[in-house]
């Protein structure tokens, strides 16, 4: 019994010790899914959730970052994560501005994709089939490159170089 207890305890501290949500202030926007926040006097890099923009030097990236900045520099935000960072130790979560989602918005917008490798929710999917139905942002292209693929390509390019 007290082992279940135990593991009971385990399992809820894990879930709200990892879930994170904290008010900022927007004090950089590097591209249109990674932005700096200042909270309590420290700096947090943080990556969008659900989403994956263009890269600044890919069609719609520059667009994708002032639609951004646009949003959200120099505002309060709410940031809500689940306490995981990338690969490149940015924290991964969603930025709120008036009780608005910029990740969804970037979407809405056509700015942005539904990064599915890494998120099965319903309402980004949805709302990229209806920026793509109604030939928003990027969807106006006739074969827009996703994010993922352009970074690939680009690192295959510079290895190439390389040698």
């Amino acid at each position: 019994m007290k082992r279940l207890l135990f593991l009971l305890f385990c399992v809820c501290f894990y879930g709200f010790g990892f879930s994170q949500k904290i008010t900022a202030k927007v004090v950089g926007v590097k591209d249109g899914d990674t932005f700096v926040v200042l909270n309590e006097h420290r700096q947090i890099v943080v990556r969008l959730e659900h989403i994956d923009a263009p890269e600044k030097n890919q069609p719609y990236g520059a667009k994708a970052k002032k639609f951004a900045s646009d949003f959200c520099f120099g505002k309060t935000v709410v940031v809500i994560g689940n306490g995981k960072k990338d690969r490149n130790g940015r924290w991964i979560g969603e930025i709120f501005y008036k009780n608005q989602n910029l990740g969804k918005e970037l979407v809405r917008n056509g700015l942005a994709w539904h990064f599915k490798r890494y998120s099965k929710n319903e309402n980004y999917a949805d709302l990229e089939m209806d920026a793509r139905k109604k030939k928003r942002g990027l969807w106006q292209e006739k074969e827009p490159i996703a994010p993922w693929e352009w970074r690939k390509f680009k690192k295959r390019k510079f290895e190439i170089v390389r040698i």
